[in-house]
């Protein structure tokens, strides 16, 4: 049964909660018990499912404001957004009626997915399934997930297979590393783990690119999960930017520097780099709105997600998260000392921005990959 909820509304309610949660959720390296509970009362943590598990048949601009505006409460808590929510996404519209039961058909469950979708695995061909082997690094979201994302490549009869499939397996069978140590996004879980020898039914695997949904009528659920990974990636930069573009603003006009007689918001050069990283977060943020729903309208129209407008997407997700670092650069310095003192939302918004884009989905290869298109050197890059 199709839920009625109002994406970036039901985000927007979730701002109280987030604030008293960031530090708890930074300190245990997950995202807090409360906090998950929060995005499941929510309801944004099915929000992205097809219908038939309780999900919305969302816009993608409405996702796309909906992560902007997580990410603007708590960098972490943006990150689990683009994480846990595409993830059942994909294993909502994408599994066969088989696997879709198994994950999804008990109505009382709360069924979250998390993990890494890169191929580090190898999955044997064996009747009913596949059994899987490997490792993989960076699992968001998966500190509460109860399904686990594993990436691999077949090997039928002994032989690699080039195909790229995900397998979703059930947290018991996974052995997690604890190791989430770093800079930036503390609260996301994103553990490193690993599958040894594990059965993973067919049923409960489907191929990375696939834009073919059993479920879901909305054009979202014929975009693919790589289209949708990079508007999350896009959203979550521009929201933490914009967090920071908002506190340094309301810093300025009460923080003055030593030996200034006046807040910082009346010095000329803070007002011009103030207009013009607000210019670059708008222009970031149309960029990306005008991509994605450019290729939601030809989607929408029964048309084909082409090379060039995947190409076109990529390119604007990559820029977004581009300048939003350069945004909170500015922010952070223009900030001085208040920026650098732990436990302040500038702090750990920039340690956040400086974690999330070290991604390797947003590296220069994305413009590289896409120039290549766009030039026509190129016909097709599968990975865009």
């Amino acid at each position: 049964m199709k839920t009625v909820i109002d994406g970036p509304t039901a985000a927007l309610a979730l701002r109280g909660i987030t604030a008293q949660e960031a530090s708890a959720s930074e300190s245990a390296r997950t995202m807090s018990d409360r906090m998950v509970d929060a995005l499941w009362d929510s309801g944004l943590m099915t929000y992205m499912n097809a219908p038939e598990a309780g999900g919305t048949d969302p816009s993608l601009l409405d996702v796309i404001n909906t992560w902007i505006e997580l990410a603007w409460q708590d960098g972490s808590l943006g990150w689990i957004g683009i994480a846990n929510f595409p993830s059942a996404f994909a294993a909502s519209a994408y599994l066969p009626d088989a696997g879709f039961a198994e994950m999804f058909g008990d109505g009382s469950k709360r069924v979250t997915a998390g993990g890494q979708f890169f191929p580090n695995g190898v999955g044997t061909k064996v009747d009913g399934g596949y059994t899987v082997t490997g490792s993989w690094n960076f699992g968001s979201g998966t500190g509460h997930s109860e399904y686990v994302a594993c990436g691999f490549m077949p090997k039928v009869d002994g032989e690699m297979v080039f195909e790229l499939l995900a397998a979703f397996v059930h947290r018991d069978d996974v052995t997690f590393l604890d190791n989430w140590n770093v800079q930036g996004l503390r609260g996301t879980g994103s553990y490193d783990y690993s599958v040894a020898e594990v059965f993973v039914p067919e049923h409960r695997c489907f191929p990375l690119f696939r834009r073919e949904p059993f479920r879901g009528a909305s054009p979202l659920f014929r975009m693919g999960l790589m289209a949708i990974t990079a508007a999350g990636h896009a959203s979550w930069a521009l929201g933490v930017s914009k967090s920071m573009l908002d506190d340094v603003a309301e810093l300025s006009l009460t923080k003055a520097r030593m030996s200034d007689m006046e807040p910082l918001a009346r010095r000329t050069t803070f007002q011009r780099n103030f207009a013009h990283h607000t210019g670059m977060w708008r222009a970031a943020r149309a960029g990306v709105i005008e991509a994605f729903t450019a290729a939601e309208e030809v989607v929408l129209m029964g048309g084909e997600l082409t090379p060039h407008l995947r190409a076109d997407m990529r390119v604007a997700a990559t820029y977004a998260t581009e300048a939003s670092r350069e945004v909170a650069q500015f922010a952070h310095l223009a900030a001085g000392t208040t920026a650098i003192r732990n436990g302040s939302r500038l702090e750990r918004a920039f340690r956040d921005m400086y974690t999330g884009t070290q991604h390797a989905f947003i590296s220069e290869k994305t413009y590289i990959d896409a120039a290549q298109l766009l030039l026509g050197l190129e016909a097709d890059k599968p990975g865009l």
